[in-house]
């Protein structure tokens, strides 16, 4: 018997989330990525695959990418926690705080040269700030040196189409801060 066999399994940071999850969902994408698209959790399809952003939201991201002259697998897709909430109900304060570490060391490896914040969950744990996304979203604030734009998740923009148009708007902003044209058909 060796003496991991004998201690104690500890209690994962996340509690009920690691209880009631199917998978851990980390991220997905190249390591060399300029671009790191950042959520908020998980949902059901999530995880189910084990995999960020699929699903009618994943698509919908998908064709955003697409539409910025890139593919999925030249940019990382990640979110705050890497366990989807019960009923896909918004993370707690506490979750975030014990997830966040995890996200932050992908930040550290993959070293973007723009983050994407999707959504006020994911821009409040990154800048550690209170104001709506609405407010947020088509300015450039500063994660560690690293340039970051908040925009509309996804999930909304499938509630609220005509958002598509702001994040666009943010998407191109994007692009110029990386220097790249924006394509001529989208």
């Amino acid at each position: 018997m060796s003496r991991w066999d004998s201690e104690p399994r500890r209690e994962p940071k996340c509690g009920e989330l690691s209880r009631c999850r199917n998978s851990v969902v980390f991220g997905v994408g190249t390591p060399r990525a300029e671009i790191m698209f950042v959520g908020e959790a998980p949902g059901h399809d999530e995880d189910l695959q084990g995999i960020p952003f699929v699903g009618r939201a994943g698509d919908l991201l998908t064709k955003i990418i697409v539409a910025m002259g890139c593919k999925r697998e030249e940019v990382y897709i990640a979110n705050v926690l890497k366990c989807r909430p019960p009923q896909n109900r918004t993370p707690l304060p506490d979750e975030v705080t014990n997830c966040l570490p995890y996200l932050l060391s992908q930040i550290e490896l993959i070293q973007p040269k723009v983050i994407v914040g999707l959504g006020a969950t994911a821009v409040r744990a990154l800048l550690d700030v209170h104001l709506g996304i609405t407010k947020m979203r088509g300015h450039w604030y500063s994660f560690r040196g690293i340039p970051i734009m908040p925009t509309f998740h996804p999930a909304y923009l499938l509630r609220n189409p005509p958002a598509k148009k702001e994040v666009w708007e943010d998407m191109k902003a994007v692009l110029a801060k990386l220097g790249r044209d924006v394509p001529k058909t989208r």
